[in-house]
C-alpha cells in the first residue's frame, strides 16, 4: 500500500542556490510518515502518552536524483517494506509530478517511550499495517 502526502516548498526550505536544502527532504519524509501513521488511525502523541512507544529514525539511506525549487508542489510517498519485531522498514519517495526528486529507504524502530530501548510492535499496529486478505 502506498501513501501519499503532497508538499509545498516554501522559501525557507531552500538554500542559497534556490535548490531545497538536502535534510529539509529528511523533514518532508517525517511528514509524510506521521500523517501516514494518522491514516492508519495512530497519533504519535497518543502512541507515547497511552502505550508507552514511539518510533524512531534508526537508519537513513536517500538517494538525491534531482533538485526541487521555490514553489514545486511535490509529493512524498510512504510504502511499506518490511515488519520486523520491533522495526519497520518503509521506502519513501518524493517526486514533482512524474520527475523523482529523492529514493529512501527509512529503518523505523520501535522503542520505550521513557527508556528508549527496543520493543515489539504492539500487535493492534501489526494488524493494521498487515494487508487485508
Amino acid at each position: 500500500m502506498k501513501f501519499t502526502w503532497p508538499v509545498r516548498v516554501y522559501w525557507e526550505d531552500t538554500d542559497a542556490g534556490g535548490v531545497v536544502y538536502y535534510a529539509n527532504y529528511l523533514k518532508f519524509m517525517e511528514r509524510a510518515r506521521s500523517e501516514w501513521l494518522r491514516a492508519l488511525g495512530f497519533e504519535q502523541d497518543v502512541l507515547r502518552d497511552e502505550h508507552q512507544i514511539v518510533f524512531v529514525v534508526r537508519r537513513v539511506e536517500v538517494d538525491y536524483l534531482a533538485p526541487a525549487r521555490f514553489n514545486d508542489a511535490l509529493e512524498v510517498a510512504v510504502s511499506l517494506k518490511r515488519i520486523g519485531g520491533a522495526s519497520l522498514v518503509v521506502e519513501q519517495t518524493v517526486a514533482r509530478g512524474v520527475t523523482a526528486l529523492i529514493a529512501a529507504r527509512v529503518t523505523l524502530a520501535c522503542v520505550d517511550a521513557a527508556q528508549f530501548k527496543p520493543v515489539k510492535i504492539p500487535a493492534f499496529i501489526l494488524s493494521a499495517l498487515e494487508p487485508a486478505p
